[in-house]
């Protein structure tokens, strides 16, 4: 009860809407936050984020979830060069809609992708979040050294073609990828809970978002995406999310099973 009290109170007094979050996720990053803020119950952290506004800013960082990489599970990635490129490129422009960018490793990632197959310069691409310091390192594009090895990684499994070190320039200890890159990125505050569609995308991807929303809000996510699709667009989800048993699960069909992409049926 105390954790619905808290989540009630953050959306009436900042307007951040958490109440239809996973719980037991919420619960377990609300632990987090308590310890770091020095509050022994829900009630006592609920007082001082009413209070402190500058400590919300920082208890946010413990509200969402911020872990990626880029080029994550470079299967879907290849599966977006060998069997979604083709479609896209017989549009004269398209936009794609990242929900949930958080730092920003997967926009870089479809940037290079589309760079690579000669789409950027015709794509607009939206990276959204609800996390402004989230969305503020991923437009920075400024990436911990000790992160690429992995990135690299996954480029080449994912089917680059070239190295990932030609889109990056070393910087202290991290790098900072070619500015570019995000001529054709839109980096924007947006809520899966309260805002509404992009409309006219060709594609949106939304992946390890779902899993931490309960199925109302799934619900809500999903029929937004379905609103913003052009038709016959496409939707990529994480590896362990599914539109099997949500309410617009008719309005898709699976087009790489596998990778979780899918594509809006035709009205």
């Amino acid at each position: 009860m105390e954790v619905r009290l808290l989540l009630e109170a953050v959306y009436l007094r900042y307007h951040y809407d958490f109440r239809d979050y996973a719980v037991s996720s919420l619960r377990r990053r609300m632990r987090h936050a308590m310890a770091r803020f020095d509050c022994a119950r829900p009630s006592d952290l609920q007082h001082r984020l009413l209070h402190e506004p500058d400590l919300f800013a920082q208890a946010l960082q413990y509200f969402t979830v911020q872990v990626s990489e880029m080029f994550r599970d470079p299967g879907y990635f290849l599966a977006l060069r060998e069997h979604v490129v083709p479609v896209l490129r017989t549009y004269p422009s398209i936009k794609l809609w990242v929900a949930g960018c958080s730092t920003g490793e997967e926009v870089w990632s479809l940037a290079i992708l589309l760079a690579e197959e000669e789409l950027l310069e015709r794509a607009l691409i939206y990276a959204t979040d609800i996390n402004p310091e989230a969305l503020q390192a991923a437009e920075s594009g400024t990436f911990a050294l000790d992160r690429v090895a992995q990135f690299s990684r996954n480029y080449l499994a994912a089917g680059g073609r070239a190295s990932l070190s030609d889109y990056y320039t070393s910087a202290y200890q991290g790098v900072v990828f070619d500015r570019r890159l995000k001529k054709q990125v839109v980096f924007a505050d947006h809520s899966l809970a309260t805002d509404s569609v992009f409309s006219e995308v060709h594609m949106v991807s939304c992946r390890n978002v779902l899993i931490y929303f309960n199925r109302d809000l799934q619900d809500r996510a999903v029929g937004l995406f379905r609103d913003a699709l052009v038709h016959r667009g496409f939707l990529g989800l994480g590896s362990k999310e599914s539109l099997q048993f949500g309410t617009h699960a008719r309005e898709f069909e699976q087009f790489v099973p596998a990778q979780r992409l899918y594509r809006k049926v035709a009205a």
